[in-house]
């Protein structure tokens, strides 16, 4: 399996670590002969990956922390594309594939697919071949009815959990689709979600809440549900006290008894996190290319070489004025008063995990203007134009091995969340007429092969 390759080649860098320092050496071993990606492909059994000669990595301890930074080269070789194996959902048809406004799926070990649209307030279940068996839930304010429903996740055993963002509540039902019982749980913040709701390996339940800070910063707090509801705890994911830089704005009369508040700088530094299914998170702030990953016994701390992506002036040019039109709506003769727009863009704009444990990162391009289709002339505040930066995922091994970069198809959505698994992806498609299906796309290097076997 892939999660005990990646303990296998983690067991071997901690082993050469260990070896240079009773040496008396520096702890820093650079694999070139022998790259941890051959470690990985050697502890699953198969003799050789896609590339022959692996990434150039160099490993190091600080403390609990073990530092995995690739120099140069990935595993694949070269950009990953998705290709797609199977689509759900149709223009015309059966009503159970006609979806309004797809807001969350999930997967099972049987690849089954769960549906969550929010327009119908169901969930619809279909198999591996995408044939409906069920849908879950209905419109309502009956037991078992859904309002607001904005996420939904799976159980070890197969319950399947709705998540009613107003109401603080998690709708539980049995794998057939019956009713069981509502968790209601608390939060300090805002109920409607940042992040959907997820499950770890041991069915442990993270909801997410924002609140404000002193400062004004929204942060994001994880409640923990156990198996029967219970809370087990409420945690800050590491890091949650950043604050980008930014401008301040200052209100006409207060608003909540502030009379200003922060707005941060476009195109600046932010901190990232998401959920591990080994129930820690996976943490970075993108002012590097730096992510923590939390483990039981301490840190993997994942870096990689890159080259800064450069914003256009016009690009900064465009948002150095959309935030001014946006402050000068409460305050009028605003001035920008904080860090200019910067010139080259963080190294990343977003954190994700698979179901397999891997780790996907979506990395920073270089943006484009496109026409706006929201743009409404009669709003002197509606720009025509927008920018917008094509989508790429960088993929790391559970043991931070840099297997390479995924290229999303057209109308690939990076919203709702998708689902990574080995190397498929679940994921949403829009189409130009912006009718909604769930895709299974396959990972392929090269233009035809895949990226790895079968899970």
């Amino acid at each position: 399996s892939r999660l005990t390759a990646g303990d296998a080649a983690l067991h071997l860098r901690r082993s050469a670590n260990r070896n240079l320092m009773e040496k008396g050496d520096t702890v820093s071993a650079r694999i070139l002969a022998i790259p941890i990606a051959a470690a990985v492909f050697s502890a699953c059994g198969t003799e050789s990956g896609p590339s022959a000669a692996g990434p150039d990595v160099v490993v190091d301890t600080i403390g609990d922390t073990i530092v995995v930074r690739t120099l140069a080269g990935s595993v694949w070789g070269s950009e990953a594309t998705l290709v797609p194996e199977q689509s759900i959902g149709e223009l015309d048809g059966a009503e159970e594939y006609l979806f309004g406004n797809i807001a969350g799926i999930d997967v099972d070990d049987g690849r089954r697919v769960h549906v969550l649209d929010s327009q119908s307030q169901n969930v619809r279940v279909f198999d591996a071949e995408g044939l409906h068996l069920r849908t879950v839930g209905r419109r309502g304010e009956g037991p078992g009815e859904l309002e607001t429903a904005g996420s939904v996740a799976l159980l070890p055993d197969g319950r399947i959990l709705v998540q009613e963002v107003l109401g603080m509540v998690v709708q539980v039902y049995d794998p057939d689709g019956r009713y069981l019982e509502q968790w209601t749980y608390h939060a300090d913040g805002i109920t409607l979600p940042p992040k959907p709701m997820t499950v770890d390996k041991d069915g442990q339940v993270h909801v997410v809440a924002t609140r404000s800070s002193s400062s004004q910063f929204l942060f994001e707090q994880v409640v923990v549900l156990g198996l029967d509801g219970a809370l087990l705890t409420t945690l800050d994911p590491p890091g949650s006290d950043f604050e980008p830089p930014s401008v301040e704005v200052r209100f006409m009369e207060p608003i909540g008894g502030h009379e200003t508040a922060p707005h941060p700088v476009p195109l600046t530094p932010r901190h990232h996190w998401a959920l591990h299914p080994n129930g820690h998170f996976v943490t970075g702030i993108s002012s590097d290319y730096r992510i923590d990953v939390g483990h039981e016994d301490g840190v993997l701390r994942i870096e990689r070489a890159f080259e800064p992506v450069p914003v256009s002036e016009a690009e900064r040019t465009y948002h150095r004025e959309d935030v001014s039109r946006g402050m000068r709506v409460s305050q009028p003769d605003w001035e920008w008063n904080g860090p200019g727009i910067p010139r080259t863009r963080p190294p990343f704009r977003g954190l994700g995990t698979g179901r397999d444990g891997r780790i996907w990162v979506t990395v920073s391009t270089e943006a484009h203007p496109v026409e706006n289709e929201r743009h409404d002339p009669r709003n002197p505040n509606s720009d025509p134009m927008t920018w917008q930066s094509p989508l790429r995922y960088d993929v790391f091994e559970p043991d931070g091995t840099w297997l390479g970069t995924v290229v999303p198809p057209e109308g690939f959505a990076r919203s709702p969340r998708p689902v990574f698994d080995g190397d498929h992806v679940w994921a949403v498609s829009r189409d130009e007429l912006g009718v909604e299906r769930v895709v299974r796309y396959r990972i392929v290097v090269d233009g035809g092969s895949p990226a790895g076997g079968d899970r």
